[in-house]
């Protein structure tokens, strides 16, 4: 047993089995018990070199994401007795680190493929075009970050610094999909196909060393207990409640019941607006003549990432560089009465996004915001001729 628990060989051979035992069921605690003696003795080589295997060899990625409490098995001897929240699985921070370390073994696999194919095994093309998908964890990590950690760093003073990072975040997108886009033809260019790579590997590992240098060690120094909490709770699909800096204290007349806020047109409780404005086929997001976000919708399938921490944030700090200036020229417009609508409408995979922002003003004509509301059309564009029945159950 001592041989094949120092030949890195096969213990890289077990972990790859222990992965693959996780991923059909077995629970952490039946793995630790029956493969303690591998676990204890691999190496974060050995783990590294396994999750690059099974990610070549077609696991899926999130499959993959499952190893946090292995590894904290793993390294458990290099920690303090009771380690910190931080090094623990479920805390955001742990599981952001655990994110950087899969983004690193998909980039990894990914370069095995791209060599082989410009080594001339052009068989390897499909494979290649499969894990070039995973990329898309790359593309997940970065809107967390961009909607959970940017605007509580944002509180403290990090604005500018967050705006540069959310630039740099799109531009790797764009690699991204120019890389995966390539690799559509039949027998894409090798030369080609090397050096749109060559900058996705650059990029991103670059991106990982900015966020463990310097993104992660400010998020330690600033972050409350409640602002990990937010966190947390976004993470788990928790609506998280921020509080505004005004209220609202309508006038009810005898004709309103009590508990209904009055409407020009009826009267309506707090939980039935909630409950008209998310089952709308549309996103909608609020915001005040101020330009600080005061409320979006949380429909069943949102188009654009939301999340709690961005209420109360100004809307010029909730869109990337490369945007910014379109949204800034929107508002500017409608304050100045030159303009009531602006309308935009791209591609999104199979979606066909209509996207349109309209000046809200009060009966006066005074502005009082801006309301901004996005809807995949591409099933409404497809339809033909007339539909007059209902269909049948």
């Amino acid at each position: 047993m001592s041989e094949f628990i120092n030949n890195a060989s096969k213990r890289k051979d077990a972990v790859k089995s222990i992965i693959r035992l996780l991923h059909e069921g077995k629970t952490v605690e039946e793995l630790q018990a029956a493969y303690g003696h591998i676990i204890a003795n691999a190496s974060a080589e050995d783990i590294a070199a396994a999750e690059r295997e099974v990610i070549a060899e077609g696991l899926p990625v999130t499959e993959v994401q499952k190893l946090c409490d292995l590894h904290v098995a793993v390294f458990q001897s290099g920690l303090e007795s009771e380690p910190a929240p931080e090094n623990k699985p479920g805390h955001p921070l742990f599981d952001f680190r655990t994110e950087n370390e899969l983004i690193a073994r998909t980039i990894e696999s990914i370069q095995g493929f791209v060599r082989r194919y410009t080594d001339g095994d052009f068989g390897v093309l499909e494979q290649l075009r499969q894990n070039a998908k995973n990329l898309g964890v790359v593309v997940n990590h970065y809107d967390k970050k961009e909607n959970m950690i940017f605007p509580i760093l944002e509180k403290h003073g990090f604005a500018g610094q967050m705006q540069v990072m959310w630039g740099v975040d799109n531009d790797i997108r764009n690699e991204i999909k120019k890389f995966q886009t390539l690799l559509e033809p039949q027998r894409p260019l090798v030369m080609s196909v090397e050096n749109a790579f060559a900058e996705v590997s650059r990029q991103v590992i670059d991106m990982i060393y900015k966020e463990e240098k310097v993104l992660i060690p400010e998020t330690m120094s600033f972050f409350t207990e409640e602002d990990w909490q937010q966190m947390a709770d976004e993470i788990a699909g928790k609506v998280t409640r921020a509080p505004v800096s005004y209220s609202y204290e309508p006038a009810v007349s005898a004709s309103v019941p009590s508990g209904l806020i009055p409407l020009k047109t009826g009267a309506l409780s707090a939980d039935q607006i909630d409950l008209l404005l998310t089952s709308l086929p549309v996103d909608i997001t609020f915001v005040d003549e101020n330009d600080e976000v005061r409320y979006f919708s949380q429909g069943k399938e949102r188009i654009f990432t939301r999340t709690a921490a961005i209420i109360g944030r100004k809307v010029q700090n909730c869109h990337p560089p490369q945007s910014v200036h379109v949204v800034q020229k929107i508002v500017e417009d409608f304050k100045a009465g030159l303009r009531d609508v602006a309308e935009f409408w791209i591609k999104m995979g199979e979606a066909f996004v209509h996207i349109r922002y309209f000046a809200l003003r009060d009966e006066n004509g005074t502005y009082k915001g801006v309301i901004e509301v996005s809807q995949n059309v591409a099933g409404i564009r497809a339809l033909e001729g007339e539909k007059r029945l209902l269909d049948q159950q």
